[in-house]
């Protein structure tokens, strides 16, 4: 990290002894104000008409802007208002009054789609969202991810109802595709993965992705997601689309931040401050810093643990049953402590930019997170987990401390049923820091632009996990390990060349050299020892090292407005890594024109490819499952192992995939836009973390696999099957509706899934057939195709008037469903576990008191919505096993760990299970 720190650094002080000799120049001045009340408008982009030069307004509306002299006019830009391009008076005094666009939407100029130019919303053959950092704040959401969760209806991620390694990182998915198929980038530079691999039953299982939460939102200028693949331009990963995160750049004014919240239950309080600040030199010089600082406390929502579901899963004897009832009269949660974590979180990220002559512009971004989480295993029970006399002292789900001795204090007349132990509640603590750092030049010369960069990104994980034992070890057993962790790293090297031939035809060419590595840290020695830390085994010393891979790429990219009306573009990319070889792949995209651009037909057609992480080639670890009332450890075999190559394996290669996209617009109006996307993507070759697979025959040979690794099942990796996802966007928006003296906006904004299907059976290993086991079970198929909401609608309501905002969403999640093998045994093949649809209402209301302070209410969940699930029969059989009320609860308390999880089951759920939640927002601006 220093070394990272240094280079930047070292950058931020040539940037800053860079000498910019210009021509002769006048100065010119003025403010700019706002027509609808005459108050100057900050942060307007005052640009010299023929150069790269100019200004941006103070928070006042003042500027001041020194023009070479063979320059006359200005143009005045404010993201919501009319772009103006003005005369330069002699007097050199220039005041502009600005008006609002009706048309602000369509005419946002985004640089995510195409390579070779950049064009409007309206202009685009693509479908891009386009959310402003004010859009994200009005959520009341405290990170990134979750304000995209409600604000754009393919995104969706939620906590996962188990957390350890995950209260990290939420899994996050658009369009279904899994948060691998997502390509993220910063200022259009790939941003670094984060080095953990989702392994819990709950959606995004086996998959990686980018930490959205470690970017703060205040340093967003806005981010423009992609819905479509777009490999051909970025490379692996884009084949579900591709988020781009512009950071804001030229300095405004100070913003200072403060918010608080809590939940409707009284828990969960947060606490947060940021601050984003800069400066601007010269023109176009500019230094842009936010530092973020937050705090989440735990939400607990502890489930009343099912007597029936408690005694099928533990009991058996009459002295067993007896302390089970009488536990759970004293422990009606069994002590279990699950909901969110806690998170303590600090984040800085800086962006700057120096003009080096009239041509050149050195840039320079960097961004670091660190991260502290704190959460909760399911607490160990007397009749679950005998582990007396290992720990020193132990909690009960009150926080009192107990010792294993005479004195020990019960809450009960009677404390013999227990002999003097009533369990302990494991605790994980997971440690994380995430950077990237990204430097480079771009020159515009006789028509073409050159950019050159280079970049470098890591996330490194620690986990400790804290009150519990290796019973392996006996009374020589700590109760504090450190597990290990895992770290990823890449460097980055690009140089892109655009070029406008003439006015229609626009060629983009570029090439990309990129390494990765992958480290896994081994935990302690009584960490992994025997059975390992009950609750997180850590990582054996031999499944520990450091695996790198290196590849090089080359696109070129071509636009052709063959009329003003009818666009083409082509994209073709060749990519060459160091452990599968070659990938090429193509695009072609249109988009046509008609009646006074009121009607816009677009389309592409594309294919594309994803390279398998590094994460799921050389990952290799044990882990602890719930099964059938017991724990169960797990191996996690690579395909490189020995483990793997005797069950006929083969190493993993990419993922090839086709999109087909065709949609329309329409601008029947200024104020009215509608839209329709359809969408289709094929994904062959797709790269799945298989079922836990196990062995009844000690002599097969997946038993004597399973016998000398030590554990009760194995899973891996492996190009398993082919899968079709299909479905519609739409979005309609309706602005400046006239209503009394304010203005209202409203959106209706969706995603629908028609088709998320796995293709044919899926590649079977010879010796896991011989097993009667499958790579796939009928749990791992719900996951990836019926996981995620079928369908998802917001419905905006946005009303100012004067200096009052008030906003209503309303989120409609459609149904998902699951089906959980390891908890219920073989009936579960014959229902699911079913999520209701349902309203999520957030209310929203924001004052001006002046222009340098405001003050907005956001209620989340307004009517307090929880998720609620309930059992399908998928057949007769099914239909038979539920019919009977006290079978249905004892197979739905099976699914929730007899309702310690009651909430979310135990895979997950379309929204947050917390509810109804408050969140104050203090903004100061000077």
């Amino acid at each position: 990290m220093k070394r990272i720190f240094h280079i930047f650094l070292s950058t931020c002080i040539l940037l800053c002894m860079a000498h910019v000799v210009g021509a002769q120049s006048r100065q010119v001045t003025g403010t700019v104000q706002d027509k609808a009340d005459g108050s100057g408008l900050p942060g307007v982009s005052i640009r010299i008409k023929g150069t790269t030069g100019g200004a941006t307004t103070d928070i006042d509306g003042k500027y001041s802007v020194n023009v070479p002299n063979e320059f006359k006019m200005l143009v005045f830009t404010s993201t919501g208002h009319i772009t103006q391009e003005l005369e330069i008076p002699e007097s050199g005094i220039l005041n502009v009054t600005m008006d609002v666009d009706a048309n602000i939407l369509g005419e946002v100029v985004i640089s995510t789609g195409s390579r070779s130019s950049q064009r409007t919303i309206t202009d685009s053959p693509l479908p891009i969202d386009v959310l402003a950092t004010k859009d994200l704040l009005s959520t009341g959401q405290t990170t990134f991810d979750k304000a995209l969760q409600y604000r754009v209806p393919s995104f969706n991620t939620v906590n996962t109802p188990v957390n350890d390694a995950t209260t990290l990182l939420d899994p996050y998915e658009i369009r279904n595709m899994g948060p691998s198929r997502t390509l993220v980038l910063i200022n259009g530079k790939r941003k670094n993965l984060s080095s953990l691999l989702y392994v819990q039953f709950s959606p995004g299982r086996g998959e990686t992705g980018v930490d959205l939460s470690a970017i703060p939102t205040d340093a967003i200028k806005r981010v423009e997601i992609l819905r479509d693949g777009a490999s051909a331009q970025y490379g692996s990963d884009a084949i579900a689309g591709v988020m781009n995160v512009i950071l804001k750049d030229r300095f405004e004014y100070t913003t200072l931040n403060l918010n608080a919240g809590i939940t409707g239950e009284g828990d969960g309080e947060n606490y947060g401050v940021s601050l984003n600040s800069g400066s601007n030199f010269g023109d176009r010089g500019f230094l842009n810093y936010t530092l973020n600082f937050s705090q989440q406390e735990n939400a607990i929502r502890s489930g009343k643990v099912d007597l029936a579901t408690e005694l099928a899963t533990f009991g058996g004897s009459p002295e067993q049953d007896a302390l089970i009832e009488r536990y759970l009269g004293d422990f009606p949660t069994a002590g279990n402590i699950n909901g969110t974590g806690e998170v303590s979180a600090a984040r800085f990220l800086i962006n700057g930019g120096l003009p080096v002559g009239e041509n050149t512009l050195l840039y320079a971004n960097a961004a670091y997170v660190a991260k502290k989480v704190i959460s909760n295993a399911n607490f160990r029970a007397p009749y679950w987990r005998q582990d007396r006399g290992l720990l020193h002292s132990i909690t009960d789900n009150g926080g009192k401390n107990y010792i294993n001795d005479a004195t020990l204090a019960f809450p009960t007349d009677d404390p013999s049923i227990y002999r003097g132990y009533i369990g302990y509640g494991p605790t994980f603590e997971g440690d994380l820091s995430d950077y990237n750092f990204t430097v480079g030049a771009k020159n515009e010369q006789n028509g073409w632009t050159t950019d050159l960069s280079f970049t470098l990104g890591g996330n490194k994980q620690l986990y400790t996990v804290d009150n519990t034992v290796n019973r392996t070890l006996g009374t020589a057993s700590p109760t504090r390990f450190r597990p290990g962790g895992y770290g990823f790293n890449h460097t980055v090297g690009n140089i892109d060349v655009t070029k406008a031939l003439n006015d229609d035809l626009h060629l983009a060419l570029g090439m990309e050299a990129r390494s990765e590595s992958y480290t896994i840290f081994a935990g302690d020695t009584a960490s992994y020892s025997g059975e390992g830390a009950n609750s997180f085994p850590g990582i054996n010393a031999v499944n520990a090292g450091v695996n790198t891979r290196f590849n090089l790429g080359g696109y070129v990219d071509l636009t052709y407005d063959i009329t003003e009306n009818f666009l083409l573009n082509g994209a073709f990319r060749t990519e060459n890594y160091s452990d599968f070889g070659n990938a090429n792949v193509y695009k072609l995209s249109s988009r046509y024109k008609l009646l006074d651009n009121k009607v816009v037909l677009r389309g592409s057609y594309s294919t594309g490819f994803r390279a398998p992480t590094l994460h799921q080639i050389y990952a290799q670890s044990t882990q602890a499952s719930f099964v059938g009332g017991t724990i169960q450890l797990s191996g996690l075999f690579n395909n490189r192992s020995a483990q793997a190559r005797a069950l006929g394996i083969p190493n993993l290669k990419p993922e090839n995939s086709t999109n087909l996209a065709l949609g329309v617009g329409l601008n029947p109006t200024n104020n009215l836009s509608i839209s329709l996307d359809y969408f289709k993507i094929n994904v062959k070759d797709r790269i799945v973390y298989s079922s836990s697979i196990s062995s009844s025959d000690p002599n097969s040979t997946l038993g004597a696999i399973l016998t000398r690794a030590g554990v009760a099942n194995i899973q891996f990796f492996i190009n398993g099957i082919e899968t079709n996802t299909s479905g519609l966007d739409y979005v309609v928006s309706y602005r400046n509706i006239g209503l009394g003296n304010g203005n209202l906006n409203v959106n209706l904004a969706g995603n629908f899934i028609l088709n998320n299907e796995i293709v044919g059976t899926p590649t079977e290993p010879e010796a896991i057939k011989q097993a009667g086991s499958s790579i796939l079970s009928a749990q791992i198929k719900s996951l990836l195709t019926e996981s995620r909401p079928e369908y998802k609608s917001i419905l905006g309501l946005d009303y100012s008037v004067g200096k009052l905002f008030v906003g209503l969403n309303n989120t409609l999640f459609g149904p998902t469903r699951f089906q959980d093998l390891d908890n219920g045994g073989s009936i579960m093949n014959h229902i699911k576990a079913e999520f209701d649809p349902a309203v999520v209402t957030d209310l929203s209301i924001g004052y001006n008191f002046n222009k340098k302070f405001s003050a907005t209410l956001n209620c989340n969940n307004l009517l307090d919505v929880l998720p609620k699930w309930d059992l399908v029969a998928l057949d007769a059989e099914g239909a038979a096993a539920i019919a009977d009320p006290a079978d249905k609860s004892l197979l739905r308390g099976f699914l929730g760990f007899s309702g310690r999880y009651d909430i979310l089951g135990y895979n997950g759920s379309q929204f947050s299970q917390l509810g109804r939640m408050f969140n104050v927002q203090l903004s100061f601006k000077f």
